[in-house]
């Protein structure tokens, strides 16, 4: 199986605990996620199957949107409410036009600090792991950028604030949580989470580990998966034609004389490839001579 689902992963996992789910469910031992989700977050979890596994990437460099709830007057050492608490203000009041305007600070391009308690590596670490052991003075945290496309308060009651963000890859929600409670002066961190979406993948195309297991069982789980050229509609396409096909997988590089389909633009890099009967891969452009050409850069066939 060479798949894609979209799995909405429950609070209280890991993704790893999904992956591993996955696998005992559809007995396949090759099978990765696209991108972690805290275990007290819940949500959008694209995983892939089989020869998908090579697309991972592509998937976590997508656009990712969540609803999230900050509560202000609390901060914490994670940043979220699973660690331990380090400052808590209990007197404080902020008109609407105040937390917009702290909200102001977190939209469009900015420069994010990211949670010491995180899976970033610092020398091949995970900076959570060495935060944990007592090696935090290891740690030198530095800024990244990243944006921050959408940013909508949806409710605000009492001390919580709910709201809507699209964002980059790359993006601590936690982090965004954290730097509103800052700019307001009484502290704030994320008391709940859930990924709406990733990239082409939503709550609506999804379904939960326990429907993986249903369809499964009866037979009925292929119109839950997904093609790998579905994550891939952002590259244009061409088709080769039948007799350049074992050339190309074998490493070949094909001249547009053997094309049958072409439709890209000329500043295209990558396309998608197919066969006369399915698709092959990724492939790369070159441009020599006046000739076009393409050359496999990923394989997805056996």
């Amino acid at each position: 199986m060479n798949k894609i689902v979209n799995i909405i992963k429950p609070t209280g996992m890991t993704s790893h605990d999904v992956v591993s789910a996955v696998r005992k469910i559809l007995n396949t031992k090759k099978v990765g996620h696209t991108g972690t989700l805290d275990p007290d977050a819940s949500g959008v979890l694209p995983i892939c199957i089989g020869k998908a596994t090579k697309v991972s990437e592509l998937i976590l460099n997508k656009d990712k949107s969540y609803i999230c709830e900050l509560t202000l007057g609390i901060t914490t050492d994670t940043y979220d409410s699973s660690g331990e608490i380090l400052e808590r203000v209990d007197n404080f009041s902020f008109t609407k036009e105040e937390i917009e305007k702290a909200f102001d600070t977190q939209r469009g391009h900015i420069d994010q600090l990211p949670p010491m308690y995180s899976a970033l590596k610092v020398n091949g670490k995970r900076m959570c792991d060495l935060v944990r052991s007592g090696r935090a003075d290891e740690i030198n945290l530095k800024t990244r950028p990243v944006y921050i496309k959408e940013l909508n308060i949806l409710s605000i009651r009492d001390n919580k604030i709910m709201f809507y963000v699209k964002c980059s890859k790359g993006t601590y929600v936690r982090s965004i949580c954290y730097d509103v409670g800052k700019v307001l002066g009484c502290g704030g961190h994320m008391s709940f989470l859930l990924r709406t979406s990733s990239g082409k993948f939503n709550l609506e195309n999804g379904i939960t580990l326990e429907e993986l297991k249903e369809y499964n069982d009866n037979n009925t789980l292929d119109k839950y998966l997904y093609d790998i050229d579905y994550v891939l509609t952002n590259f244009n396409k061409i088709k080769i034609h039948e007799n350049a096909e074992k050339y190309y997988i074998n490493g070949g590089i094909i001249d547009e004389r053997r094309f049958i389909e072409k439709d890209f633009n000329e500043n295209d890099e990558f396309v998608r490839v197919y066969s006369s009967k399915e698709f092959i891969g990724i492939g790369k452009i070159i441009r020599k001579n006046n000739t076009i050409s393409v050359k496999s850069d990923k394989l997805f066939i056996v």
